[in-house]
């Protein structure tokens, strides 16, 4: 039988953020039921035991941080509370919704050992960024496609389609890579 837990979202946010200081996080105080702590995007929350219940964590509000499931696949899973702060504030963005996109840029940036923005600079004269996304979107349908039970495209798919979109601006503007 499923033991749901009983404390609730409020709580949580109640709890911490009359402790925490909220610079360190990718999300404001007064978003904090809505946001994700790591990502910062507005997604549907989760509450994530800091001390996961099998190596002791209790249901209290001490013991949870409010995360999207995505963040939550993720998180660290150790008996040591210290751990889950490093790793939240570790992530932190300094504007909403740029957190899956800058993690696509790290991605592009190990892949093809170069940074994003230094590939797309010698098309920046010849494009507008609205042009750019028409190019992209163009063919978005059969360029991608998420893992099964994603709903989203993940960093290294993203930065897939940064890579694409180099090589159609290559093509289109006769520039080879360096």
């Amino acid at each position: 039988m499923y033991d749901k837990n009983k404390t609730t979202k409020e709580e949580i946010c109640d709890y911490w953020f009359s402790r925490i200081n909220e610079s360190e996080f990718s999300v404001d105080a007064s978003e904090a039921s809505e946001r994700c702590w790591r990502c910062g995007y507005k997604r549907n929350l989760e509450r994530c035991h800091i001390i996961p219940k099998s190596l002791g964590g209790k249901d209290v509000p001490s013991n949870y941080v409010l995360i999207c499931r995505r963040c939550h696949l993720e998180n660290p899973n150790v008996a040591d509370s210290d751990i889950m702060w490093d790793w939240l504030k570790a992530y932190k963005e300094s504007f909403y919704d740029t957190f899956w996109i800058n993690r696509a840029l790290e991605e592009y940036e190990k892949i093809y050992k170069t940074k994003f923005e230094n590939d797309i600079e010698p098309f920046e004269k010849h494009i507008t960024s609205e042009e750019a996304k028409e190019l992209i979107n163009i063919d978005m349908k059969n360029l991608t496609t998420h893992h099964f039970g994603q709903s989203y495209l993940n960093s290294a798919t993203i930065a897939g389609l940064m890579r694409i979109l180099i090589k159609k601006l290559r093509m289109e503007f006769n520039i080879e890579e360096k």
